[in-house]
């Protein structure tokens, strides 16, 4: 069977069909959710505290936290980094748990509506939700505009840059289909995303960086986790995806649990500007 060529889309906003992320795929009260986000966070977060503190984050800051998941980013700035105001918005929050008093407030809003102003920050962060929208590059113009001058925007997504290249069949194969099905189902999109500090210093910011980060594949890491749980998650949906073939993706799962995983991941890029001062 001829392999369908590797289309790292994933996650986007309603195509055609309507589909979308957390009602189509991923709904937040599909049993295992929160902890399937919770792995992706424990691959991720050490990276984007180090970037985030880099920036210098810490007392005296307002932040907001775009699609905060579970919360972990939004707390840790709160809790340890010592920002003045933490506001933690997603169109789900249930899963964010902030205490019912202090810097950490939670607002349940739709990223992509016009309408929504949250107000001036010093630091906007948004992770893992850009790839999923359609209306990414109007998303993210508006992101740019809710940073204080002086202010830092920060963005992260997914970037495969690695899986085509497996020498593992089941697990390349079945990889690839994820991407096709996601696609396909809710419209996401990476192809996009190493476009990061263009799309940055074309908004007009300044200090444009940017970095990417392949997390470990060993058995016992969190990305393996999160690959477990999402794949499991996307079950029914590669089953009859037409790319794949029959026990290929228990193959694929066997051998993320298994002492002969040699691989990598897909990784996260993160990119980051300021606002320039007037």
């Amino acid at each position: 069977m001829d392999e369908p060529p590797v289309d790292p889309t994933v996650l986007g906003g309603p195509p055609p069909d309507g589909g979308r992320y957390g009602t189509d795929l991923f709904a937040p009260d599909q049993t295992g959710e929160g902890e399937r986000i919770d792995y992706g966070a424990l691959a991720y977060d050490t990276a984007t505290r180090a970037r985030l503190t880099a920036l210098g984050v810490g007392p005296g800051w307002r932040c907001l936290d775009v699609g905060a998941g579970t919360g972990t980013i939004s707390r840790w700035l709160a809790d340890e980094a010592g920002a003045d105001e933490v506001l933690a918005l997603d169109r789900d929050p249930r899963f964010v748990h902030a205490p019912p008093v202090g810097r950490l407030r939670v607002m349940a809003a739709d990223v992509t509506d016009p309408n929504l102003a949250p107000g001036r920050f010093d630091l906007v962060h948004c992770r893992f939700v850009l790839m999923h929208l359609r209306e990414h590059a109007d998303v993210l113009a508006r992101l740019a505009d809710w940073v204080a001058p002086g202010g830092w925007l920060v963005v992260g997504d997914a970037v495969d840059l690695t899986t085509a290249d497996s020498p593992h069949d089941a697990y390349r194969r079945t990889m690839a289909a994820m991407w096709q099905v996601l696609q396909e189902r809710i419209g996401t999109d990476i192809t996009w995303v190493t476009r990061y500090p263009q799309c940055l210093h074309d908004l007009g910011l300044l200090g444009v960086g940017a970095e990417v980060l392949l997390p470990p594949l060993t058995v016992d890491a969190p990305i393996t986790a999160f690959w477990t749980n999402t794949w499991h998650s996307l079950r029914d949906a590669l089953e009859t995806s037409t790319t794949l073939e029959r026990g290929e993706l228990d193959n694929a799962l066997d051998y993320l649990s298994s002492s002969t995983l040699a691989d990598l991941s897909p990784g996260m890029i993160t990119a980051w500007g300021r606002r320039p001062r007037p």
